[in-house]
């Protein structure tokens, strides 16, 4: 193969798995070592791709079974986000997924924070029907945490009913809620099915999103950067600012003044 270094470089690195074969066996002779360099990186992307494709797989593989050990097909993934933070509500995301697989699904947590935003726009644009309930700080105060999870789950599951999908097997994250006859709990769930990992994501980004806009609303408590949760700065700020309206006091008793709002 008569081409330059980089010329084989720029091959390699958008070959595809045929193209790359191809191409490794024209270059079997090529002693060059920015060649052999080049081929081996691209053998490396390669088994990556090849290794996030069968995770994906597996994560949409085994929550068709677990519908399918149930005798449905239509899965309905729900999954919370913001169960400890000080500050900001509690959300519940709700997603049923299409039959094109997405790319990048995984638990929001493993996901990185600039790729969030990519995969949450295409699981809303893709998703049969997808919903973000919310539980205010006040509620959590007033009701606990599991009644609270329990509530938000429940309207996550009536908005997508509402709008008009049937669904047949309810997967949540974590222990059992035992809020609907069609819950199956999902230890760890958001790694291992794909529909809860896409709720994961869209409740995360859009609860993000919230505590950035309250940032503006009440700064000096590092919204923006904590998302609620007890940082060391947010803890200070509580201690010489006092509790905002957003905060929730049942979380702050042992730290707090009272409030300047």
């Amino acid at each position: 193969m008569d081409l330059t270094v980089p010329e084989i470089r720029a091959k390699l690195q958008h070959a595809d798995a045929a193209a790359f074969a191809v191409l490794e066996r024209s270059l079997v002779a090529d002693t060059r070592k920015g060649v052999r360099q080049a081929v081996e990186v691209a053998r490396r992307r390669l088994e990556a791709e090849a290794a996030e494709a069968e995770r994906l797989a597996s994560m949409y593989a085994f929550e068709r079974q677990l519908a399918a050990e149930r005798g449905g097909r239509v899965i309905l993934g729900l999954d919370e986000v913001g169960r400890g933070p000080l500050a900001g509500p509690l959300a519940v995301g709700g997603v049923v997924l299409g039959e094109e697989v997405i790319a990048g699904l995984n638990d929001s947590k493993q996901v990185r924070p600039e790729d969030r935003e990519a995969i949450a726009d295409t699981v809303r644009e893709r998703a049969r029907a997808w919903t973000v309930q919310y539980v205010e700080p006040a509620d959590i105060d007033r009701d606990g945490m599991t009644a609270s999870l329990r509530r938000a789950f429940g309207a996550a599951i009536a908005a997508v009913e509402a709008a008009g999908v049937a669904v047949d097997v309810v997967l949540l994250d974590g222990n059992p809620l035992r809020l609907d006859e069609r819950e199956v709990s999902v230890v760890k769930g958001d790694g291992k099915c794909a529909s809860i990992a896409a709720a994961s994501i869209v409740a995360k980004v859009a609860r993000d999103g919230l505590m950035e806009a309250y940032d503006a609303e009440y700064p000096g408590y590092g919204f923006a950067g904590n998302k609620g949760y007890g940082s060391e700065g947010h803890l200070a700020a509580i201690r010489e600012r006092g509790l905002t309206p957003i905060h929730r006091r049942s979380f702050c008793t042992s730290f707090t003044q009272e409030s300047l709002f």
